[in-house]
């Protein structure tokens, strides 16, 4: 596996991006570029993780392209194909979505988000982006949330089928997936189903933590390595065992020296894997 962050550091040029990167013990990125920067800025970064031997696993999008809003739906999607051809242009594993929601929040919970004709138009929606992107090289993924198709991966083994396309693929958020106690409680055998159904249309891994909370009701927290209850090795050796490559990238924190932080205790625990 190559461990990462999605942080990109505080820096002041494409080499010393990489530098920090490299130095922290990182060995895949997160790109931290977007479509609407010059290209030739999008190839310097290109060519430091190339010299630094950093896979970048992912382009993130992070735009809701099922917005109840018409126009905004249509920038949100043009912004979602020109990202897909930025991953496919820097070589990037994948570029990285959620599936997107039904109301005033982009990444909100709406009971509208699990209807069947909303699932229609969210495999319309996937099929649209990867058709207009024509990529040979990279995937479209969607990470799983709690309140958001896929939440599971018989959910997203569904999904893959639904759309019908050699360039969808998996982007794993094993923590997004845990919503139940069943999940909590039973971590390693959920793991090893997610294994079992998705295994090698998985593109790239997010890496936290997640805490169940002594409050009523039922309360998951999410929280950074090391802080929660999660089997955290055993994840990483599965993700290793589908690819040793596979980009496992720590993600969700504040600060740069959090980013540290942390990163150095997942190289504590997870290297010799």
């Amino acid at each position: 596996m190559r461990l990462g962050t999605s942080s990109p550091l505080r820096h002041d040029s494409a080499f010393e991006w990489a530098e920090n990167q490299t130095a922290l013990g990182c060995r895949s990125v997160v790109f931290p570029l977007s479509s609407n920067d010059p290209e030739k800025k999008i190839n310097e970064y290109v060519e430091a993780a190339k010299t630094h031997d950093l896979l970048i696993a992912e382009v993130g999008i992070w735009r809701n392209a099922m917005s109840i809003d018409p126009e905004e739906r249509k920038i949100q999607r043009d912004y979602c194909v020109r990202q897909l051809q930025l991953a496919d242009k820097t070589g990037a594993r994948c570029a990285v979505n959620v599936a997107g929601a039904f109301g005033d929040r982009w990444d909100g919970h709406y009971k509208e988000n699990f209807t069947k004709e909303s699932r229609g138009q969210i495999v319309k929606m996937v099929q649209e982006i990867i058709d207009r992107a024509e990529v040979k090289n990279t995937y479209f993924t969607l990470e799983p949330m709690p309140w958001m198709i896929p939440t599971g991966p018989e959910d997203y083994a569904r999904l893959l089928e639904e759309v019908d396309r050699d360039r969808f693929a998996v982007h794993m958020d094993i923590i997004n997936m845990t919503n139940s106690l069943e999940r909590y409680y039973e971590a390693e055998s959920f793991i090893d189903r997610c294994v079992s159904l998705l295994g090698n249309r998985i593109r790239s891994c997010h890496i936290k933590d997640v805490h169940l909370k002594e409050e009523y009701t039922f309360q998951l927290e999410e929280c950074a390595p090391g802080q929660g209850e999660y089997p955290l090795r055993y994840y990483v050796e599965k993700m290793h065992g589908i690819d040793p490559d596979m980009p496992v990238i720590l993600e969700h924190l504040n600060t740069d020296e959090e980013y540290i932080r942390y990163m150095n205790y997942l190289k504590e625990v997870l290297y010799g894997i």
